[in-house]
């Protein structure tokens, strides 16, 4: 999340502060597939998320997300995972140019819209806090798993 500070000296809207935390996930979660196409099947114990499933994750939720913040929540059955490294790194990729777009498309009053997320009620701007934080931790968790499989992410080179 852009610190609330940084969003207050930008003087950015909310709006404008989650979209661009949206963009930084989004180019932070693109290297990594692109560096781990090769391990997208390694994870680090049983019953633990693989790389591949931790991206695919990502992709669902900002379809869900969008959906939610959008007023058209996108509950199809569940899709199979893609494995394909190019065709995954496309759905990231398009799956947070969707998101930013929901989320610029929200006025003041609609971050305090009520929504159910998960089966809880809370606003829009919760559920954007919430999802968005969520993924600042599989972040983590990508950046573990590229370190423990020799690779750098790209932005750390």
């Amino acid at each position: 999340m852009v610190p609330l500070a940084q969003a207050q000296r930008q003087a950015v809207g909310l709006q404008a502060a989650f979209g661009e935390d949206a963009g930084t996930l989004s180019d932070k979660f693109a290297g990594l597939a692109r560096v781990m196409s090769s391990k997208y099947d390694w994870k680090p114990g049983q019953g633990v998320r693989s790389v591949g499933d931790v991206f695919n994750l990502i992709v669902k939720e900002n379809g869900m997300l969008a959906g939610v913040l959008s007023g058209t929540p996108n509950t199809p059955a569940k899709p199979a995972p893609i494995t394909d490294p190019e065709k995954l790194q496309e759905a990231l990729k398009a799956s947070y140019v969707d998101l930013q777009k929901a989320i610029t498309e929200l006025s003041d009053n609609d971050l305090q819209a009520p929504v159910k997320l998960f089966g809880r009620n809370m606003t829009k701007q919760g559920a954007l806090m919430l999802i968005l934080e969520d993924q600042h931790e599989h972040l983590g968790q990508s950046i573990a798993y590229a370190r423990s499989n020799g690779v750098i992410p790209p932005w750390s080179k």
